[in-house]
């Protein structure tokens, strides 16, 4: 049956797929396409090779089983012949008489069992005179239908160079029914996924995988059947076919390099080069032997883990016991009888190329995985291409994904990372904010209802305190004590009106202002000892923003003296201011003695300080967080209490819009 009108031959088993692109990378044709992360088979591309069902360590790849359809075809017929391929011995290693394996295949229903190898004997023939024939042009030979398959897709200017010869399979089909009539049926055995797609002559294939399902299915085994010779006609030294250059040795054709101009390739790698260099260098008198797999007993209907070596000595040495126990009078007699059948073959071209896309396109895909220079293609294979360009094009012809190239995908991630990292520290900083802010809110509320109450007593106190100091004589004791009353009710007056300030829900009063004059006013207005450089970098491109001038130059002068403070004995001031398009940013760091860790969770809270008894009420930064707030700004803080981890001193970062009210 055609290729073309077949059934799909490799499928994917899409919950196993987990995209390593080992089946890209071993696929000769780059039939997988790989979309939303998954790896498709095309069927109209697929030749049939099966290399995906092997290297797919997930079993997430698997070929078009059959041996239901045969089941069929055995229940409805009474003639139903067997032909099984040269390669069994490999596979069926387990079985040491192989009339015990026909035995176990007549059991099955089929009513005679034949060799594919005689078939091979006759092709062998036929390859022998386009050899001899020096007058021949080159040829490729086509025995192997995923070979075929891959010239008639793939190289349709070289189908005219396949060998016109049946396949061993196909001359067998012809024979059988030759001899045991044309209206038989036949089935195909052997390791070929291919087989199954490559002639209607033959009724259907099955895999010896396949088989052995169903010598499973019967409970069939070697010693509970009678032991049965193959069927006539009886194979010569066809048998060899299967191993890579069995072909050359059942034709006795020689590789003598000085005398010969054949060539032997097999495998993904091998057979592609060797086409390419066919195509190219155009020798009149070369002539290709090629094997999509390396040798059909290495084929992807074989059982997995077989050694290749042990595999071939397994054919070796059945065709050894076989050759020494031939008959071969009657060998020939029955090449005689069956040279008059037609073994030719016709080819077609089926074009499935896909047309090359423009340089421009391909620079601009290789530019967007981050291979704008030559020195960026890596070709590592990774993709499953073996060149970064390969990828590009299969990218534009939508067989394949950008995210395929490891390096790309490894500095996206890496840029993920960063971006995540930013992402979460921005959320713990806006987690650590929002969670500040309510704290205030509560502390507002509290303090503004405190600031109330104490306001009257503390009128009252401060009123007859100063009654008390007027009415008392000058040098009258008491007169100590009334100052101190006085002066500590002024102090609880101040802490009252700080915290009404700290709770007021006023809104700020913007202005246009040039923030260079502004910083450098607020540095004006606080004593700074001798011991402390100050300086002021203005990066600052547009100076003009709005802000409430009242609030902020208390918020500055707050900052600015808390940095002095915390420099006892001497050190750096230093106030940048800068800008964006959008914001204001200013800096205030010191050089002293920095916050630690512990209380960096605290700066803000209202009340808390580090100062001495009765040098601060803890209110102030507090009201600087507050008002930077009500500018819709944000304030952070960066500060090192520990000289082990660098120098000391401690920053604070503001930032607010530019044009807020606007």
């Amino acid at each position: 049956m055609s290729h073309s009108k077949r059934k799909q031959l490799v499928f994917t088993v899409k919950d196993k797929c987990r995209v390593c692109f080992a089946c890209v990378r071993e696929c000769p044709v780059k039939a997988i396409k790989i979309i939303r992360s998954q790896a498709e088979v095309i069927n109209e591309r697929c030749i049939g090779c099966g290399n995906c069902t092997i290297v797919c360590s997930q079993g997430a790849k698997v070929f078009l089983k059959t041996e239901s359809d045969v089941k069929q075809i055995l229940a409805e017929n009474e003639k139903v012949i067997a032909i099984v391929a040269p390669s069994f011995p490999a596979e069926f290693t387990e079985i040491e008489d192989h009339r015990q394996f026909v035995g176990m295949i007549r059991e099955l229903g089929f009513s005679h069992v034949c060799e594919v190898a005689f078939g091979a004997d006759m092709v062998a023939r036929e390859y022998r005179k386009i050899h001899d024939n020096h007058s021949t042009d080159r040829s490729i030979s086509s025995d192997c239908p995923a070979i075929v398959f891959f010239i008639e897709h793939y190289h349709p200017n070289l189908v005219d160079t396949l060998a016109q010869i049946a396949s061993p399979m196909v001359a067998m089909a012809r024979i059988v029914r030759t001899k045991y009539g044309a209206d038989s049926k036949v089935v195909f055995i052997g390791p070929c996924i291919a087989k199954k797609a490559e002639s209607d002559e033959v009724d259907e294939a099955i895999t010896f995988m396949e088989l052995r399902n169903l010598f499973a299915q019967l409970n069939l085994k070697p010693e509970n059947v009678v032991p049965s010779d193959f069927d006539p006609p009886q194979a010569g030294k066809g048998s060899i076919f299967p191993v890579s250059r069995g072909l050359l040795q059942t034709a006795n054709i020689s590789e003598d390099i000085i005398n010969e101009n054949v060539i032997v390739a097999s495998g993904r790698v091998n057979f592609r080069e060797a086409v390419k260099e066919f195509e190219n260098e155009k020798n009149e008198r070369q002539h290709l032997e090629l094997l999509c797999c390396r040798g059909c007993i290495m084929g992807p209907g074989m059982s997995p883990g077989g050694s290749r070596y042990n595999r071939r000595q397994n054919v070796s040495n059945f065709v050894r016991k076989k050759l020494e126990n031939l008959d071969f009078e009657e060998w020939q007699k029955n090449i005689d009888e069956f040279s008059s059948v037609d073994f030719s073959e016709q080819h077609e071209v089926r074009d499935r190329r896909i047309d090359l896309p423009d340089e421009a396109d391909i620079t601009k895909i290789l530019q967007s995985i981050g291979k704008a220079e030559l020195k960026d293609h890596l070709n590592c294979g990774a993709c499953g291409y073996d060149t970064c360009r390969e990828h590009a094009i299969a990218i534009i012809q939508g067989l394949a994904e950008n995210e395929m190239c490891l390096p790309y995908a490894i500095e996206k991630l890496h840029e993920s990372v960063e971006e995540l990292h930013v992402s979460n520290t921005n959320l713990a900083s806006t987690r650590q904010a929002l969670k500040q802010s309510e704290k205030l809110a509560s502390m507002g509320q509290l303090s503004a209802g405190i600031a109330h109450e104490l306001n009257n007593p503390l009128g009252v106190i401060t009123m007859y305190s100063n009654i008390l100091k007027e009415e008392a004589p000058e040098n009258d004791p008491i007169r100590k004590d009334l100052d101190l009353i006085v002066e500590q009710a002024a102090r609880c007056k101040k802490i009252v009106g700080g915290l009404l300030n700290f709770a007021r829900k006023n809104q700020v009063n913007l202005s246009p202002t040039n923030m260079t004059d502004f910083l450098n006013q607020s540095i004006a207005s606080v004593i700074k000892p001798e011991n402390i450089e100050v300086k002021f970098e203005n990066r600052i491109k547009q100076p003009m923003a709005n802000v409430d001038q009242d609030q902020m130059m208390q918020v500055l002068t707050n900052l600015e003296k808390n940095a002095v403070e915390a420099m006892p004995d001497g050190g750096s001031l230093k106030i940048t201011l800068e800008d964006t398009k959008d914001e204001i940013i200013i800096s205030i760091s010191d050089s002293g003695t920095g916050i630690s860790k512990e209380n960096m969770e605290h700066i803000f809270t209202p009340f808390f300080t580090t100062k001495g008894l009765g040098k601060g009420t803890g209110l102030g930064l507090p009201l600087v967080y507050g008002i930077v707030k009500m500018h819709q700004g944000k304030i952070d803080v960066k500060s090192n209490a520990d000289p082990g981890q660098g120098a000391t001193g401690t920053t604070f970062i503001i930032n607010f819009p530019r044009n807020l009210g606007e």
